[in-house]
């Protein structure tokens, strides 16, 4: 279970209802998790309803807040208005958004991109969150306000040549932070959280013997991230804590990008 201090309340959620995309683990999960702690209620959404159902059940029996649970394919226009119509009728209101769902398939050469591969990365990571900020964030704007926060990759900004279509997504995630800090302004604000490589999930298919030579040589700090290790600026932009930050595009990743190597 994820640890909390609320110090002088400037992180307590208490009272607000945060939609997660892909909150049904890796960094999504860490999120939820940190979130509940911190008071909140929750909307977990991914493509699997028994992945959702298992985080939601963990996260009701260690915080006893309430976590509902909807299977949604975020590339997909109408299972977008779907979650947003779901979290509304559910709980009233939506005061947290966290565009978090992501995919980067592998390819053996760019040549072998196909058409099919290329539309499902550009939908799932860029075109999903754009219909969701828009639903949800007009609404805020309309109503109490709120904080959307878009989880993109260092990628957006040192694309390998394994992963160009998702770095193309996430740099394009990058602008829609920014574009929508400005259109949803004054009430809502809309911030961007910019990882390098964490353990999670995703991290069982690599080399391991491979990547800690690679972190040695390219990262800064020499390692990895671990998933809690992204709590701070999650809990930062979903809180009062960021009441004057909006726009912004912070990179979490030990030094990653830009970095010399």
């Amino acid at each position: 279970m994820t640890q909390v201090s609320m110090g002088d309340g400037m992180f307590d959620l208490s009272g607000k209802v945060a939609v997660i995309t892909g909150g049904s683990r890796g960094l999504g999960l860490e999120m939820a998790r940190a979130f509940a702690a911190a008071g909140a209620r929750l909307v977990i959404a991914s493509r699997k309803a028994e992945s959702c159902d298992r985080a939601a059940a963990a996260i009701e029996a260690d915080t006893g807040q309430p976590c509902a649970v909807i299977a949604t394919h975020v590339g997909r226009w109408e299972d977008c208005d779907r979650l947003a119509d779901f979290a509304y009728e559910r709980f009233g209101q939506v005061d947290i958004l966290v565009n978090n769902a992501g995919m980067s398939p592998l390819y053996e050469s760019l040549e072998s991109v196909t058409e099919e591969l290329y539309d499902k990365v550009l939908a799932v990571n860029l075109r999903g969150p754009f219909r969701l900020c828009s639903v949800i964030g007009s609404r805020m704007a309309a109503g109490a306000g709120g904080s959307i926060i878009n989880v993109s990759s260092i990628a957006a900004v040192q694309p390998t040549p394994t992963e160009i279509p998702y770095g193309l997504a996430k740099a394009g995630l990058n602008a829609l932070t920014v574009g929508l800090a400005r259109a949803f302004a004054p009430r809502v604000r809309v911030n961007c959280i910019m990882p390098g490589p964490f353990f999670t999930d995703i991290s069982k298919a690599w080399d391991m013997k491979e990547f800690a030579e690679m972190a040695r040589s390219v990262i800064p700090l020499g390692r990895g991230g671990e998933p809690h290790e992204i709590v701070g600026a999650a809990l930062y932009f979903a809180s009062d804590a960021s009441s004057y930050t909006t726009g912004a595009v912070l990179k979490i990743d030990g030094g990653t990008a830009f970095s010399p190597g």
